[in-house]
């Protein structure tokens, strides 16, 4: 082989080598368990299709973990800062679930009594919101249930010394908005999420809601 045939078969490796090479999309692998917490629920009175988790950042999924908050078992702690709803168990252990929390200007925090649970729940604008948004009108006597209902699948009521806040713990079919500050003030939990939290505590529940600055230690 002449020395031309070498170099001019190196030259065309080199150019070849150069060459850009086209990237492949890679999709996150999403866990079985996960698929399931987040999978449909036909059996509800609305159905509920299938959170498209591309739309979370996977540490907003449900999970369990160790408590941070040093809160009484039992207790509901929403960590506004993080974004994160933790339900305190024993053996200093919690489920965390991702939410999404109010907008500045309309974030809420303190503590408060669950005084009331409600399955699909019929939503009724504050008279200031619909001052702000006469939109809202038709809905001033309230807003059937329904998938497009603000309240979603399930709400919890936040009450201090016996008088209603305005406030809910609430499920949302929006999951762009889990991890973001989007809301009136309210703490919006996916559907799935909020069905699992609905079920897990009664009437009675001690919530603390943190404000921005005072996040519990990681």
């Amino acid at each position: 082989m002449s020395r031309r045939t070498v170099v001019a078969g190196f030259g065309a490796f080199a150019v070849a080598g150069c060459q850009a090479v086209p990237e492949v999309p890679v999709t996150p692998t999403i866990s079985p368990q996960v698929m399931a917490m987040y999978g449909p629920r036909p059996e509800e009175r609305f159905p509920i299709p299938t959170v498209d988790l591309s739309k979370i950042e996977p540490e907003f999924y449900r999970r369990e973990v160790l408590d941070p908050t040093g809160g009484r078992p039992g207790t509901i702690v929403v960590d506004t800062a993080s974004r994160y709803l933790y339900l305190v168990r024993e053996d200093g252990r919690a489920l965390r679930y991702g939410i999404g929390v109010g907008r500045a200007g309309f974030s809420w925090s303190g503590t408060a009594i669950i005084r009331r649970k409600q399955e699909w729940p019929t939503w009724t604008p504050p008279a200031e919101m619909i001052a702000r948004d006469p939109d809202l009108e038709p809905y001033r006597e309230g807003m059937e249930p329904s998938l497009s209902n603000p309240l979603g699948a399930r709400a919890l009521y936040l009450y201090q010394n016996g008088r209603d806040t305005l406030y809910r713990l609430h499920g949302t079919q929006e999951a762009y908005s889990i991890g973001r500050a989007v809301s009136s003030g309210c703490v919006r939990l996916i559907n799935q999420d909020v069905i699992d939290l609905y079920d897990r505590v009664p009437v009675g529940t001690r919530v603390v809601v943190l404000p921005p600055d005072d996040q519990p230690a990681a």
